[in-house]
């Protein structure tokens, strides 16, 4: 009670020192990131060895600054990575005063699957999505054009791909949350089955950076499984009050 009850400056001043402190983390795992620069590469090329073949596998950089700024945000991506945990616990704990004791529980029990569904969808993304989808670009062009592939080019596109690939597998966790402190039913879920199916599509045709239809079903397959599985856990964890409140007003809808 007494966190609800404190002063609009107070709640300024814990923000901005849980904004410092986030901040000097950051900086600090970055640091640690960029001394490991070139570990990190191997690791994000190594699903795409053989996409430049005459040069051994390894990309190209066609202007002065083009590595040095894949460094920085590989760098900053990497300590970003590694700094997320820490952001998210000072998230929370600056936003639990706020919530219900029963929002705050679920909130911290829910915060570990978070993180390690986020780093699922990651390691589906680098094991299941780039490799097909790196072989069928640098392949397509066939006796057409000869693949040199540009180093920032490929780190923009595998890192917006594992992130977006991540925050896919958050599904089923928002899911659960949003039913269980009766926000969102799990009838209105159910509803939206055939929404979520060509959503799911959409998602894998914006995500995948081939036309092919293919590897945009390797995206969808997964984030329908996930949507029908956040409808089970939804199911499992909804207030009954609340999910009667809420499909009311659906229904009404």
């Amino acid at each position: 009670m007494a966190d609800r009850e404190m002063p609009v400056w107070a709640h300024l001043g814990e923000l901005k020192r849980r904004l410092i402190r986030s901040a000097l983390f950051l900086v600090a795992t970055t640091a640690v990131a960029f001394a490991f620069h070139r570990q990190i590469f191997r690791i994000l090329l190594a699903p795409a060895e053989d996409m430049n073949a005459f040069t051994g596998g390894v990309p190209i950089f066609t202007e002065l600054t083009e590595f040095w700024g894949a460094v920085m945000k590989v760098s900053v991506l990497a300590g970003l990575a590694a700094a997320t945990p820490f952001f998210l616990y000072q998230v929370v704990m600056f936003i639990a005063p706020g919530l219900r004791s029963n929002e705050r529980r679920w909130l911290y029990l829910l915060l570990p699957f978070a993180l390690a569904s986020f780093a699922g969808g990651v390691a589906f993304g680098y094991f299941v999505l780039i490799p097909p989808a790196i072989r069928f670009l640098v392949t397509f062009g066939g006796d057409v054009a000869t693949p040199l592939i540009r180093i920032g080019a490929y780190v923009n596109l595998v890192t917006l791909l594992l992130f977006w690939m991540g925050a896919s597998f958050e599904l089923p966790i928002v899911m659960f949350f949003l039913s269980r402190v009766g926000v969102v039913s799990p009838r209105w879920f159910a509803s939206k089955r055939r929404y979520a199916i060509v959503a799911a599509f959409i998602v894998g045709a914006a995500i995948t950076p081939t036309f092919d239809p293919v590897n945009q079903t390797i995206v969808a397959a997964p984030v329908i499984v996930l949507y029908e599985l956040g409808y089970w856990l939804s199911r499992l964890g909804a207030r009954r009050p609340a999910v009667r409140a809420v499909d009311t007003v659906s229904d009404r809808a």
